[in-house]
């Protein structure tokens, strides 16, 4: 696809919504995107609503700006929606925090544990102790006792 301004392919493709029914499309080259997004004269949706994107807007080096490490630009980012190394988090930081927060509600990966794993646990300092006391009972002569510790590990075991 071509883009509306010039006869480069279109690498961005924006759609803004202008009424609750009506859309416009724009399909813009890479300099012609940097020309409608961040310059005030080019951005029409910053002029209509005011607030398109305060951090972006206020910041002309951003999209130029780029990763030391894989060399990747913010305005590829934001083409893509991909980064293209770990290291991108802390070349970008300020832009990328904010839309982690929206996105995940957090900005620190918090993780999630299986459930078993807690029982599993639990199920695991049991046995261990289970055998500690058998060993205790043996060593007493407490055969009985020694049983009991017994058959309640291999319960565990088995289950």
């Amino acid at each position: 696809m071509k883009c509306n301004k010039c006869t480069k392919a279109a690498t961005l493709h924006i759609t803004e919504v202008l009424d609750g029914d009506q859309y416009d499309e724009v399909h813009l080259c890479e300099e012609c995107a940097h020309k409608y997004l961040y310059e005030p004269h080019g951005n029409k949706h910053s002029t209509k609503t005011g607030a398109a994107q305060p951090s972006v807007a206020d910041d002309p080096a951003l999209p130029n700006r780029e990763c030391p490490n894989c060399g990747i630009k913010f305005v590829e980012f934001r083409n893509s929606g991909r980064l293209g190394c770990p290291h991108d988090y802390d070349a970008f930081r300020e832009e990328l925090t904010p839309l982690l927060e929206s996105i995940h509600g957090e900005t620190r990966h918090c993780g999630k544990m299986p459930r078993r794993q807690d029982h599993m646990k639990q199920t695991l300092s049991e046995l261990v102790l289970l055998r500690k006391q058998l060993l205790q009972a043996v060593n007493r002569e407490n055969y009985e006792e020694a049983a009991e510790l017994r058959d309640r590990i291999r319960r565990l075991e088995e289950s």
